[in-house]
């Protein structure tokens, strides 16, 4: 069996879960989480880099720290992940989905003005498979309209647009290392700070509302507590983990797009006659390889598909089921507009296997039975 997703391992995550043992700092904020901090903030340009437990928690300090309160509205697509949404409707606020590009997959930028109201707090693009959201119309909106942009970067680590990393455009972003992730620490996030002004009160928020952080460098006596705030620290093992594959970030980068390209070429023959849909580069974005996806003619072609792979040993998957048509996306929110491309693109869009260390007889061998499958 081909599986769909293999977690990242380079071979030193061990080595280093044994220092941060022998460190006897295996709680937050340890050397090897100071490690990863520093290498995302040099990689990304970002003020700030804070390890988080997850790409959820990090969404949700983005959300205190916007200080989203009941009734506010925050902007995004309904093709995401629940995490997107979650972090605001806990703190109150209203969901307003738009329609997205049915070339990217990503929030369509030209209907985000239309949803904007007094109660508009944010806009949340979502940049979908490391492929960037059109972002200089974003942060032109978002300045016209005195809002913060939040990046949801979950996918977007070693991706950029127009030379700026993601995740590090709008006013705070988000990356995850999850499993399923180009880098991972099994369940991981970061939360990225663009400007300064936010970070004493990220610290706290991550600190149990506390300003530890602050006692720990030296610049107070005691620590107290300051606000609300919980547990978002990452253990420094989990960081020990993830310290392995940012040292080899570039290999790693280097070797899923070798597996991306790979697909794109041998899948174009089905492009031409018109039996498949590829993913769509926009001119100034460069992506990360992080999933290989196409789309099919219809949701009963995916299903077909899907099972014709599994079959012969390989396992494919689809992807996001809208938000807005979710109990949860009816309860707490609303879509602004036409569903025009949501829900149709969604039910086409199917994923093919693709992790570091997939091989490239394997891409020959699924390519062959996706052809297979169209008899081509």
């Amino acid at each position: 069996m081909i599986n769909f997703n293999v977690p990242p391992f380079t071979g030193r995550e061990m080595e280093y879960i044994k220092q941060a043992v022998e460190n006897q700092k295996i709680c937050g904020d340890g050397p090897f989480t100071k490690k990863c901090n520093e290498w995302i903030e040099q990689h990304t340009g970002a003020k700030k880099c804070l390890l988080t437990t997850s790409c959820t928690h990090a969404t949700e300090l983005t959300a205190l720290l916007a200080d989203i309160k009941e009734g506010d509205e925050v902007i995004m697509p309904s093709y995401t992940f629940v995490s997107t949404a979650d972090a605001f409707v806990l703190r109150g606020a209203k969901v307003v989905f738009v329609d997205i590009r049915p070339d990217t997959m990503n929030i369509d930028e030209k209907l985000i003005e239309d949803a904007i109201t007094e109660r508009t707090r944010a806009i949340v693009p979502v940049h979908y498979a490391g492929v960037a959201c059109e972002m200089d119309t974003i942060m032109a909106i978002a300045k016209r309209h005195n809002l913060l942009v939040i990046e949801d970067a979950a996918q977007g680590i070693m991706a950029s647009y127009k030379g700026k990393a993601l995740g590090a455009i709008g006013d705070m972003g988000c990356f995850s290392f999850h499993e399923t992730k180009n880098f991972s620490m099994g369940e991981g996030g970061a939360l990225l700070l663009k400007d300064e002004k936010y970070i004493e009160d990220a610290e706290i928020f991550r600190e149990k509302g506390t300003d530890r952080s602050k006692f720990f460098r030296g610049q107070v006596d005691k620590y107290r507590w300051m606000n609300y705030g919980s547990s978002y620290l990452p253990s420094d093992m989990n960081a020990a983990y993830l310290w392995a594959q940012l040292e080899m970030a570039d290999e790693i980068t280097n070797a899923r797009l070798a597996r991306w390209n790979q697909y794109n070429e041998l899948l174009q023959p089905l492009k031409e006659r018109g039996i498949l849909e590829l993913p769509f580069i926009p001119e100034g974005c460069v992506h990360n390889g992080h999933m290989y996806y196409a789309k099919a003619k219809d949701v009963q072609e995916r299903t077909a598909l899907i099972d014709f792979l599994k079959e012969n040993g390989i396992w494919s998957v689809f992807h996001y089921v809208p938000l807005h048509s979710a109990p949860a996306g009816i309860r707490f929110g609303c879509f602004h507009g036409e569903d025009k491309y949501t829900t149709r693109e969604s039910e086409r869009l199917f994923r093919l296997p693709m992790f570091y260390t997939l091989k490239e007889e394997e891409v020959d061998y699924i390519v062959s039975k996706v052809k297979e499958f169209y008899h081509v």
